[in-house]
């Protein structure tokens, strides 16, 4: 019915299956646990972890965001004594960029004598790092693929691996985020009526599976027929999380001046567009908060390139056959979901999903690799690979692509240290790394933040007289991961502006201020860090945000790097003209 992976029902492509290997039973199900975080705070990877004694698990766990607690620090103390001489059985290897050892420590402090990972990290400078480390104290470390091979069953526990972190390894060896193509046909191949009419091919249990796949990826991407026809939401309903961003691609902008995409009050908005088209459209949507970003010449792998830039993960391409052809011919989709709805409807000028791709013969056809078959309700839904999942031999990023903390290597250009994702060589030095804090309210009682961006989101609405405005600091001190802190606190300012506090604006960079220098005073590693990028210039490589990075081109005020420069110089007891921030406000 299917290919040699099986009917696979979870939307990364694995399902547990009895298996013969109770080895290749705890990494699959190490990758199963590991693949619950998606769609809850995106983007980061996914890593599960599974304790066990032979063939019976004593513990498990999975880390559900980056800076909160680690998948084998939560196995371990789900184990307890249980861990002394056991093996424990991990997805990938983990790896972070702040010195936090606890993923590997919490394994050796417990007792932990193997420890059988299914693939290394895909990211160089993070690469075989804990694997190392845990040889180095006497632990026994086995890599599917490499230590352990050529049983079958072995070969689909690491295709498991794979799959649960796809967006990561493709994003890690092409540049480019993980794209998935999502449609819904008839049975004759058919996307709408002639007339464009399109509500609805696919049954209510698919359009469920769709809001799943949208709770998954960081952006969704659109054409303008598909706003002008459509008029989508494009959220994904699942009753709060992540909610993915919203693409629309149109080169011209004939668009319309009202359409539900542009209520941007729970999710952003991005056009992308030609430079220079329709200005007063652009204007129109700027002042809807519609976030327009123009291209020398819009096409699907210079927007992809950009959301790489954005540092997305995964992308789903919800678009029609006008957009389809052109990202497939630019090798920018990855895998595709088919839904297939047992519905006739005919018509020559009935579109199609995929529009021209120039092929004349079938020999030309693109063939799905590691496909699979679903029945959903009464649709089928075939998936698979259009790309294979890239292989970890060799290793990948390239150093021109990325390099790790090592003061002999310069990956940068020109004396500048580009950071922005916390996966990043210097990660650390973004708001969002794990990093918590602890500084004094209004009233002198310290308080304990998660993070930096957990405190300044929360300041956003701190010392206003409203008991709602209150709940808001609270909600987001309570967040779970600064993304998810982010994502609260954008939200709420954008819902409920009046509750602002009314000097934020002159305030901000004085917030941000006291909390990196909080957070750079009271990690040694992270100050070390910070002082070894003496004679370089720091920005954060944000493409989008013009007041704390360095924007697309340069033509952002890099706040967040120039207080950076301005605390390291602090430290070093020199003045530095170009890094006098505190002065502007």
């Amino acid at each position: 019915m299917s290919s040699s992976l099986g009917a696979f029902s979870s939307p990364i492509g694995c399902k547990a299956t009895n298996s013969h290997s109770p080895e290749a039973a705890h990494i699959r199900r190490a990758a199963e646990i590991a693949d619950k975080s998606a769609g809850f705070t995106s983007p980061h990877p996914n890593f599960g972890c599974v304790i066990a004694v032979g063939k019976n698990v004593v513990g498990e766990g999975y880390l559900y965001a980056q800076g909160t607690k680690c998948a084998e620090l939560q196995a371990v103390e789900a184990a307890g004594e249980l861990c002394k001489g056991a093996t424990a059985y991990l997805n990938m290897e983990p790896g972070d960029c702040y010195a936090d050892q606890t993923s590997v420590s919490s394994l050796i402090k417990a007792g932990i004598s193997r420890v059988v990972v299914g693939i290394r990290h895909p990211l160089r400078h993070l690469r075989g790092n804990a694997i190392r480390a845990l040889r180095s104290e006497g632990v026994q470390v086995d890599v599917l693929g490499e230590d352990l091979q050529s049983e079958a069953t072995e070969v689909e526990a690491l295709k498991a691996c794979l799959f649960v972190n796809a967006p990561l390894m493709y994003r890690a060896a092409s540049r480019v985020p993980f794209s998935v193509l999502k449609y819904a046909m008839t049975l004759d191949g058919k996307i709408a009526t002639s007339s464009g009419h399109a509500s609805w091919i696919s049954s209510k249990q698919s359009r469920h599976r769709v809001f799943e796949l949208r709770g998954r990826s960081d952006a969704i991407i659109v054409g303008g027929n598909t706003v002008r026809q459509d008029n989508p939401r494009l959220t994904a309903r699942h009753g709060g999380g992540h909610l993915p961003v919203r693409i629309v691609m149109s080169q011209t902008l004939n668009l319309p001046e009202e359409a539900n995409l542009w209520d941007i009050s729970e999710v952003r908005t991005i056009v992308a567009t030609q430079r220079g088209a329709r200005k007063s459209f652009q204007k129109l949507l700027a002042s809807k908060g519609v976030e327009v970003v123009e291209f020398d010449i819009v096409n699907p792998r210079d927007l992809m390139e950009y959301c790489y830039d954005r540092g997305y993960l995964s992308i789903l391409w919800e678009c029609g056959g006008a957009l389809s052809a052109p990202a497939i011919s630019s090798g920018v989709i990855h895998k595709v979901y088919a839904f297939v709805a047992p519905k006739i409807i005919g018509g020559m000028k009935a579109p199609s999903p995929i529009g021209e791709l120039g092929m004349v013969e079938m020999t030309q056809a693109l063939n799905l690799i590691d496909f699979s078959y679903e029945q959903i309700g009464p649709d089928m839904l075939i998936s698979g690979f259009l790309q294979p999942i890239p292989e970890l031999t060799p290793i990948i990023p390239s150093v021109g692509e990325i390099s790790s903390i090592d003061l002999t290597v310069t990956p940068y250009e020109a004396n500048i240290i580009f950071f922005y994702k916390t996966w990043d060589p210097y990660g650390a030095f973004s708001n969002f790394s794990p990093h918590p804090l602890r500084l004094p309210d209004e009233n002198g009682n310290y308080q304990t933040w998660p993070s930096v961006e957990h405190y300044y989101q929360a300041h956003k609405f701190v010392g206003v007289n409203d008991l709602v405005s209150r709940e808001f600091v609270e909600q987001i001190k309570a967040a779970k991961s600064p993304e998810e802190a982010a994502r609260i606190g954008r939200t709420i300012q954008r819902q409920h502006p009046d509750l602002v506090r009314s000097d934020w604006e002159k305030q901000k960079i004085n917030v941000m201020y006291r909390a990196l220098k909080c957070k750079f005073s009271i990690y040694p590693h992270l100050n070390a860090l910070l002082l070894s990028t003496v004679g370089s210039v720091l920005v954060e490589a944000s493409p989008h945000d013009l007041f704390w990075g360095g924007g697309r081109e340069g033509e952002g005020l890099n706040y967040l790097g120039r207080l950076l420069m301005q605390l390291r110089s602090e430290y070093l007891g020199e003045s530095s003209p170009q890094c006098q921030v505190r002065a502007l406000v």
